[in-house]
């Protein structure tokens, strides 16, 4: 007998989760014949999401059932009288209720989800988006054309054959007079296994080909916003090179500016939608791949009406999602343009401000200069002044002195005197600005 040591190396904290992702919406065999509702409801937030978990409990305890923990996204259990499969996904959740019976009179007349309590069924929070009964019959039921016609309510019926012939697959992918799709697997041979994994993939195909679609309404109500945005783009471009003045340009990029915004408010409203778009499509793809159908020779089998029909639409939703990314980058290289030539136009005009600037410094610098010279003028002129009236009171002519040959040499040494002061107190008052700068 081996021993199992224990593992006593550091663990990565997502090492006990990546494991348990392979397992979390495992297969369930099914038995024939079977009668399966399916539900799956769109959340727009987080707490509806938790109400269903909520009422998922709610439903077991009426039943005496024990309620799953809080942090599962799968939960399959049987309530005695049905099986009951709930899923939690990002942005929705699901619920499979699943008989084993037969079918008891009309095909569709009795079906799985009336087991459940009509007053738990209107608390089911978020918007329903995926809803339809899948009958597994065990090869009780008529199969020609006729019967098919009136099972689906007379909506062209496609068919398909897989697992080497031990199954077929009806379906119109049509709402009928229930509000329901409808499905019908005929088992001629499936086991219990294959039959669930049959089922599961037809769920998912549903449910994922209606989520994928989700998107296709958006782009059909943008798309003409996207052409007027277009549109007035190309004016934009058409008419940039004969704007001759700042303001126009100011007013085509204020213009563009506006056009941008309005994008990128759309493309920020429809980016996680198309994103999920595409891998919803993806799945839809891998689950008809599983399906491994084959034709049935004069009718339509359900690959080539899911691509025939499905692949279009999503192409469109891709077309807009690329003409979204496409105008975004065609406005900002438009709006660099127009910032470029609005910043080559403010440079002219700071240049010839600049320029009047300095010729009114220079008028301003002649004028202070003149000023300057007038005040030297000035103030020697009542410097002399004052010289004059010290002369009167002195004993000049005591002395041997003139009067006027006192004031016409002392002329020139009192102006050399202030105009020495007169610089002196200018250049300091210069010195003193750089200093503060």
């Amino acid at each position: 007998m081996t021993k199992c040591s224990r593992v006593e190396f550091q663990l990565h904290p997502l090492r006990d989760t990546l494991y348990n992702e392979l397992h979390r919406r495992p297969f369930y065999s099914l038995e024939s014949p079977q009668q399966v509702t399916h539900l799956a409801a769109c959340c727009c937030s987080p707490e509806e999401l938790e109400t269903s978990y909520e009422l998922l409990c709610e439903l077991c305890k009426r039943y005496e059932v024990t309620p799953p923990q809080a942090e599962i996204t799968t939960f399959h259990q049987n309530f005695g009288d049905f099986i009951i499969n709930w899923e939690r996904h990002v942005e929705f959740y699901s619920f499979t209720i699943m008989q084993l019976a037969p079918v008891k009179g009309e095909p569709f007349q009795y079906t799985a989800i009336d087991l459940l309590p009509a007053d738990w069924m209107k608390q089911l929070p978020g918007e329903i988006i995926a809803a339809f009964h899948i009958i597994i019959d065990n090869q009780q039921l008529d199969y020609d054309d006729n019967s098919l016609v009136r099972d689906f309510e007379g909506h062209s019926v496609m068919w398909s054959s897989t697992y080497a012939g031990k199954a077929q697959i009806y379906t119109a992918f049509k709402l009928h007079g229930d509000g329901y799709g409808r499905f019908i697997i005929c088992d001629k041979g499936m086991s219990d296994l294959q039959t669930g994994r049959l089922s599961r993939r037809l769920m998912d195909l549903e449910t994922y080909r209606l989520l994928s679609l989700l998107s296709l309404p958006i782009a059909k109500q943008i798309a003409p916003q996207l052409l007027d945005m277009d549109n007035q783009l190309a004016e934009i471009l058409t008419v940039v090179a004969k704007q001759d003045t700042a303001d126009s340009e100011r007013q085509l990029l204020e213009k563009l500016t506006k056009i941008e915004a309005q994008l990128e408010t759309y493309r920020a409203e429809t980016t996680r939608r198309f994103s999920a778009t595409g891998a919803y499509h993806q799945l839809v793809k891998d689950r008809l791949e599983r399906i491994n159908e084959e034709k049935i020779v004069g009718h339509l089998s359900i690959g080539e009406f899911v691509n025939r029909r499905l692949n279009p639409a999503l192409r469109t939703c891709e077309s807009v999602q690329r003409w979204m990314e496409d105008l975004s980058k065609r406005i900002e290289r438009a709006s660099d343009l127009m910032r470029t030539r609005v910043n080559l136009n403010l440079q002219e005009q700071n240049r010839s401000q600049l320029t009047a600037m300095n010729q009114r410094s220079k008028l301003q610098f002649r004028l202070q200069e003149t000023v300057e010279g007038l005040s030297i003028a000035a103030i020697s002129y009542y410097a002399i002044g004052l010289l004059s009236y010290l002369f009167k009171g002195l004993p000049l002519e005591r002395w041997g002195l003139d009067k006027n040959i006192l004031l016409a040499c002392s002329i020139p040494v009192v102006l050399t005197t202030i105009w020495f002061v007169t610089r002196r107190i200018k250049r300091r008052l210069i010195q003193d600005q750089d200093s503060d700068e």
